[in-house]
C-alpha cells in the first residue's frame, strides 16, 4: 500500500510539472510572436545608424549589420550620382552679388521716343538672312543670346541657366545654315551658322575613340579629337568650374550640310570620294590637311563636335596669356619651368599672379588638365574687361584624352611647386573621390546625356577608369604639401559655414 501511494505522488507531481513546462512554453512563445511582429517592420535606410543593437552573439550581430549596410549602398547607388553631386551643398554655393559692370554684355538703353534698342549682340549681325523680332524682354531672345548675356566676371555660365541646356539642344538638333573653315589653328575646324545667327566650332571625328595616342609621338604632334571636347566640357562642368563653352556632339552629313551650303571656295575644292567611296575632304591649315589626311565620312556621315561660340571680339575682347608652365614645343629644349623646381617662387612675384586669384585660377586649369592627360597648354584667355580679376577660360581641349594607360606628371608641376589650391575646389575633389559620388560614375552619367553616347559611348571605359586614378594622384599632391607648408589653401569659404560642406 505504501508503495502505491508513492507511486500515484510522484505521478501527481509529473502530471504538474507538464502542465507548468507547456504553461510556460505557451506564454514564451505569445512574447515572441508579440516582439517578431514589432520588429519585422524595416526601418527606412535614412534611419539606419552604426549605434543600433542587436540580439545574439557577435557574429550575429557582424551579420545583421552587414546585410543592412548591403540595402543602405543598394538604395543610395539607385539614386542618380550626378544628381546627388549637383544637389551638394558644395556645388550650390551662394552667388557673389553682382554689380553692374559684372556683367559681360548688357542692354543698350532705350530711345528717347522710348523704343528699346536691341541688344549690342544683334547690332552686329547680318539682319539680312532672317527677320528678327528681338526685343529687351528676355523671352524674345535666343538661347545662345541669353546664354551670352549670362556671361559675368566670375563664371562663363550658371549651371542651373536652362538657356545652355536649350543652346546645347539647338546646336544638335537646328538647321545648319551655313559652313566655313575657320582661319588660323594647326588643323581643320569649321564656324557653323544656325537660325538666329547662332554659331558654333566644328571639330570633326578624326580617329576612333578607342585609339591611344602613339608612344612616339610628341604632344605637339597629335590629332585634335571631337569626343574630348565634348567630355572636357562634361568634366569641366562636374568639377563645378563652368569655363568650358557649352559643347554637344553630332551626326552630320557632309554632302548636305557642309558641302552643299559652304561660301568657302578653298574648303570646296578640298573634296573628293576615297577609294572605297567614303565621302572626305581635308580644308586648309597648318597640319593634317592634306589627302594623306583627310576627314572622311561613312559613307557621308560623319561625328563631330560643336563648341558654341563667345561673344564676338568686337563686342566682347579677350586677352591671351602665355602660360607661365608653357612647354617647350621642341623636340629638344626643356622650358625653364622643367629645370627650375622653385620656379613658382617667381612666378607668384609676377604679375598677375602675384595678387587676386590668377594663380589658384590657374591651378585649377592644371587639374582639369592632368584629369584629361592635355599637354597642350600653352596659352589661356580671359575677357579684357574684367581686368584681372576674373575666371581663365578653359579653351581648345582637342589633344585631351590621348592616353589611358599611362599619366603625364609633368602636368601637375605647377601644383607641386606652388602647392596652393582653392579651398572650395579641394572639398570638391574629396567629394569627388567617395564611393557615392565616383568621378568616373558621374562623368559617365554625364557623358549618356550627350547625342553621340547613342552611337558609342563617347569615352572608353578605360579612359574613364583613369580619372579615378588621376584624382587620387592631385589628393596625394595635395597631402604632400600640406604636410610641408602651412599656406596652401586659398580660402574661398570665408564667410561661409564650413561644416555645411564637410562629406
Amino acid at each position: 500500500m505504501a508503495r502505491q501511494g508513492v507511486g500515484r505522488l510522484s505521478h501527481s507531481v509529473c502530471l504538474v510539472l507538464t502542465c507548468l513546462s507547456l504553461a510556460l512554453h505557451l506564454i514564451l512563445a505569445l512574447f515572441c510572436l508579440s516582439v517578431l511582429q514589432t520588429s519585422c517592420v524595416i526601418p527606412p535606410p535614412s534611419s539606419c545608424s552604426s549605434s543600433l543593437s542587436f540580439p545574439g552573439t557577435e557574429k550575429d550581430k557582424k551579420l545583421i549589420q552587414t546585410k543592412m549596410a548591403t540595402k543602405v549602398s543598394q538604395w543610395i547607388s539607385s539614386r542618380s550620382k550626378l544628381e546627388a553631386l549637383f544637389s551638394h551643398p558644395l556645388y550650390n554655393l551662394p552667388r557673389k552679388h553682382l554689380l553692374e559692370d559684372d556683367w559681360l554684355l548688357k542692354l543698350k538703353p532705350k530711345n528717347k521716343g522710348g523704343d528699346s534698342e536691341e541688344e549690342d549682340e544683334e547690332e552686329d549681325s547680318d539682319k539680312s538672312s532672317e527677320d528678327t523680332n528681338w526685343t529687351r524682354s528676355a523671352d524674345t531672345h535666343p538661347a545662345w543670346l541669353r546664354y551670352h548675356l549670362g556671361i559675368s566676371r566670375w563664371e562663363l555660365y550658371d549651371r542651373n541657366d536652362p538657356s545652355v541646356a536649350e543652346v546645347t539642344q539647338q546646336m544638335a538638333t537646328q538647321r545648319i545654315l551655313s559652313a566655313v573653315q575657320k582661319s588660323g589653328g594647326t588643323q581643320l575646324k569649321l564656324i557653323m551658322s544656325f537660325p538666329n545667327y547662332g554659331q558654333a566650332l566644328l571639330k570633326p571625328m578624326r580617329q576612333e575613340r578607342d585609339a591611344e595616342t602613339d608612344f612616339n609621338l610628341f604632344y605637339f604632334s597629335d590629332f585634335e579629337r571631337h569626343n574630348a571636347e565634348i567630355a572636357a566640357f562634361h568634366l569641366d562642368r562636374v568639377l563645378g568650374f563652368c569655363r568650358i563653352p557649352p559643347v554637344v556632339g553630332r551626326l552630320i552629313n557632309i554632302t548636305r550640310e557642309i558641302r552643299a551650303i559652304t561660301t568657302d571656295h578653298k574648303l570646296s575644292r578640298t573634296f573628293f570620294t576615297s577609294p572605297v567611296g567614303n565621302l572626305c575632304f581635308h580644308g586648309q591649315c597648318e597640319y593634317y590637311c592634306s589627302t594623306e589626311n583627310p576627314v572622311c565620312g561613312r559613307p557621308q556621315v560623319l561625328e563631330v563636335s560643336l563648341a558654341s561660340m563667345l561673344p564676338d571680339l568686337s563686342l566682347a575682347p579677350r586677352r591671351s596669356w602665355r602660360s607661365p608652365w608653357r612647354r617647350s614645343y621642341s623636340r629638344t629644349k626643356l622650358a625653364p619651368w622643367e629645370k627650375n623646381p622653385d620656379y613658382c617662387d617667381t612666378v607668384k612675384q609676377t604679375p598677375p599672379y602675384n595678387q587676386g586669384t590668377r594663380l589658384v585660377d590657374l591651378i585649377d586649369m592644371v587639374i582639369l588638365d592632368f584629369l584629361m592627360s592635355n599637354m597642350d597648354r600653352h596659352h589661356y584667355e580671359t575677357f579684357e574687361k574684367f581686368g584681372n580679376d576674373t575666371f581663365l577660360l578653359h579653351l581648345d581641349n582637342g589633344r585631351a584624352f590621348g592616353r589611358h594607360s599611362v599619366d603625364e606628371p609633368s602636368i601637375l608641376v605647377p601644383l607641386r611647386q606652388c602647392c596652393r589650391i582653392r579651398r572650395s575646389t579641394l572639398m570638391r575633389l574629396r567629394l569627388l573621390s567617395l564611393p557615392g559620388f565616383r568621378l568616373s560614375d558621374v562623368m559617365r552619367e554625364s557623358l549618356s546625356q550627350d547625342p553621340l553616347e547613342s552611337v558609342a559611348p563617347l569615352l572608353s571605359v578605360q579612359h574613364l577608369s583613369v580619372l579615378d586614378r588621376r584624382l587620387k594622384t592631385i589628393l596625394k599632391a595635395v597631402h604632400t604639401c600640406l604636410e610641408h607648408h602651412d599656406d596652401v589653401i586659398h580660402d574661398d569659404l570665408q564667410g561661409y559655414d564650413v561644416n555645411l560642406y564637410r562629406h
